[in-house]
């Protein structure tokens, strides 16, 4: 993976991700394989964000023998879905994690001030001993997932990590200020944000196009 000018900042440049989150990027994908898209992408970003989980051995009966074989131990997950693009990524996550509790944290972008606005949030009863993935596919100003990881740690949350498919350097920037200890999983930096508060190249507004609203 390569570096980038940020602390705890990971870019996942595999070369069939990146193939397909040029088709995610393109205006003329429609909305089933850009539904499609996101999934797999968020399969292949679960490999690598969890491929520090701790390991135990215990036995396992093959039809030659009985052995010692690695199983995942230490602390359970948790999928923390920024409703509502965050659903797209949270289907292909628990395909490859189907014994994860999945979280829903409402929230939605106040249109003059770009802050978040947090509107839901439901979790598992246990979630300050799992390790929590937040799930978001656009880090723009950061507002969103600092809120919700802001969430999680007042429940007690400690251990945390975002997925985002795409960052704007100044939401990386934000995020990194209110939360340096959380690690952050991309499949692109871009460029910078416009007026707006849009990714630019980006891909446009991912829940929208998730949903086929727009």
């Amino acid at each position: 993976m390569p570096a980038t000018d940020f602390d705890n900042v990971f870019v996942i440049d595999h070369p069939l991700l990146q193939h397909k989150l040029s088709f995610v990027r393109s205006a003329d994908t429609t909305t089933d394989n850009f539904r499609r898209l996101v999934r797999e992408i968020a399969q292949m970003m679960a490999y690598e964000i969890t491929r520090d989980l701790p390991t135990e051995k215990v036995p396992v009966t093959t039809p030659l023998t009985t052995f010692d074989s690695p199983v995942i131990s230490g602390k359970k997950l948790c999928l923390a879905s920024i409703l509502r693009a965050g659903t797209g990524m949270l289907d292909g996550m628990i395909d490859l994690l189907p014994g994860a509790r999945v979280a829903h944290i409402g929230l939605y972008r106040d249109p003059e001030t770009l802050e978040a606005v947090e509107y839901y949030f439901k979790v598992p009863e246990d979630i300050q001993d799992r390790t929590v993935i937040v799930l978001d596919p656009m880090l723009a100003t950061g507002h969103s997932a600092i809120a919700a990881i802001d969430r999680l740690k007042e429940v007690g949350v400690t251990s945390l990590k975002l997925a985002c498919l795409i960052a704007a350097p100044e939401g990386v920037t934000n995020l990194r200020a209110a939360h340096p200890d959380v690690p952050l999983w991309l499949a692109a930096l871009d460029s910078h944000l416009n007026d707006h508060g849009y990714i630019v190249p980006g891909l446009g507004d991912a829940g929208d196009r998730i949903f086929g609203t727009k």
